[in-house]
């Protein structure tokens, strides 16, 4: 019976130790992917700010200047883009929404953010755009790889339709989470007037045409949960300026916008207890389950081996029950 039990102990050994590497390296790729049909709200706030009044086109104080972002998962698109794909794809539909302190709108751009639902690398294909033109990113947007590496990435920047390196600063403490800060700082650079005006009569070609051009530049900062690669703090200091042409009716410059954008503490709030409640399920595909199973196996192997070994000890009886007869001498 013991070498039975033993050799049951084994089976179960060697499944534990196969399911250990299969859950870390083949499962969890396969598994642990963005949903489709995600939704979600988040509001940034600069207090106070500099806002240009559009009327005068005079910079002025303003007690804050409000950032809605909106981001939307189009599952219709994402089934059409994966049947040419050949993957699991994400299509998120953002849209950046910019209030002045009456709550009238400043600005606001939508985007088109195409990507693969597993690694967060973009996919190319017709409808990727930000404001309406096309653009082919390189580079992650909103959102981290699953299991964020210390390492420098390549960040695709809305404004200027570019992508350069965000820079892995270090490790530090967020309400209780152990995140990686990352830095990008994108310097003065040309970049196009949103389509939408807040001004009627006032359009990105009226503008273009008087020679006045849009300048922006901001520093950038993300608190990143490693292990789903969710940003769960964002802050930006922001600076726009419009330069030259006959509409500023001489000046060399007038800010359109300046101020420490940060996003609002009760969407951190709410943000944190999110990610705290999905990176459970990417701990328990990567770290809880393979090393689970593993340490089983150990355990199981140690038994029955154990097992094993008491059943073949000195002095036991034959397992088989059966008796050999003496040997009897041969003579030639």
């Amino acid at each position: 019976m013991r070498r039975k039990a033993s050799l049951v102990l084994l089976a179960f050994a060697v499944f534990c130790a196969a399911m250990s590497p299969l859950l870390r390296w083949y499962a969890f790729p396969r598994l642990a992917k963005i949903p489709a049909n995600q939704y979600q709200e988040e509001v940034l706030q600069a207090k106070p700010a500099t806002l240009i009044d559009y009327g005068t086109m005079q910079a002025k104080k303003v007690p804050e200047v409000t950032i809605v972002q909106t981001l939307k998962g189009n599952v219709e698109e994402s089934d059409r883009i994966e049947q040419s794909a050949g993957r699991d794809v994400v299509v998120w539909d953002t849209l950046s929404y910019i209030a002045g302190p009456d709550g009238k709108m400043v600005s606001e751009i939508p985007e088109r953010y195409i990507f693969d639902a597993h690694s967060q690398a973009p996919v190319h294909a017709t409808g990727e755009m930000v404001d309406g033109d096309p653009v082919i990113r390189t580079g992650i947007e909103y959102k981290w790889p699953f299991l964020t590496q210390k390492r420098d990435y390549e960040y695709f920047d809305a404004q200027s339709r570019t992508s350069a390196p965000i820079h892995y600063k270090g490790t530090v403490k967020f309400h209780g989470l152990d995140v990686y800060y990352f830095e990008q700082t994108v310097p003065w650079t040309k970049v196009p007037l949103p389509k939408k005006m807040p001004v009627k009569g006032i359009t990105a070609e009226s503008v273009a045409k008087t020679g006045t051009t849009r300048w922006y530049t901001t520093k950038r900062m993300f608190w990143v949960d490693p292990v789903t690669g969710a940003p769960v703090n964002g802050e930006e200091l922001h600076k726009e300026e419009l330069r030259g042409g006959t509409l500023l009716g001489g000046r060399a410059k007038v800010t359109v916008f300046a101020g420490d954008v940060k996003m609002r503490p009760d969407y951190v709030d709410a943000t944190v207890a999110l990610v705290k409640s999905n990176r459970l399920l990417v701990l328990l595909l990567t770290s809880y389950l393979p090393w689970g199973f593993l340490g089983l196996g150990i355990c199981l192997l140690a038994l029955a081996l154990l097992l094993e070994a008491r059943s073949r000890r000195p002095g036991d009886p034959d397992p088989s029950g059966a008796h050999l007869p003496d040997p009897v001498p041969v003579n030639a």
